[in-house]
């Protein structure tokens, strides 16, 4: 969290942090590093668009960082499946820790269009849909980079390996 250096959003965040289910997203694998460094990346940066657009940065920056506060359950599935799933769940389960505004809900439900079909009602449901677009790339971007890096040296090991033996 201190990798966000910015008081005000930190006081925003700080009581859907201190929530214990929100705490198990750390512990969920996503995009390459776990649910909760992507909702507070998405959260952060949601917050900065929304502040300088003179938006409901406030309402914004607490549903995208519960963008993806899923269960389990979701995550088991596959595919195309979870991914028009996991924001009606998200919403499900923010709503049993959390009060939610209509523009929240709408931000968690809609923040995967067009896979999920319905449009954003909302200017700052459509910020939220793009930096999680955003973000999402540039986390499988750098999972990627890692991969790739991976198999590169190994295959390098392998290949100084059966010089030598040849």
């Amino acid at each position: 969290m201190n990798k966000y250096k910015n008081s005000e959003f930190h006081r925003i965040v700080k009581p859907l942090l201190d929530n214990c289910p929100f705490e198990e997203t750390k512990k969920s694998k996503h995009h390459g590093i776990t649910r909760y460094e992507h909702s507070m990346r998405v959260a952060y940066f949601s917050y900065i668009v929304t502040k300088l657009l003179r938006l409901d940065y406030k309402e914004t920056t607490e549903a995208a960082l519960l963008h993806d506060f899923f269960t389990d359950e979701v995550k088991e599935k596959n595919g195309i499946a979870r991914l028009r799933q996991h924001p009606s769940c998200a919403v499900e389960n923010a709503k049993k820790y959390f009060e939610l505004s209509d523009k929240q809900e709408d931000i968690i439900k809609t923040h995967m269009f067009p896979v999920t079909f319905t449009p954003p009602k909302y200017l700052e449901s459509w910020i939220v849909d793009l930096v999680d677009d955003v973000a999402s790339i540039y986390e499988r971007g750098k999972t990627m980079k890692h991969e790739i890096k991976t198999a590169v040296s190994f295959a390098f090991v392998f290949l100084i390996n059966y010089i030598k033996m040849h």
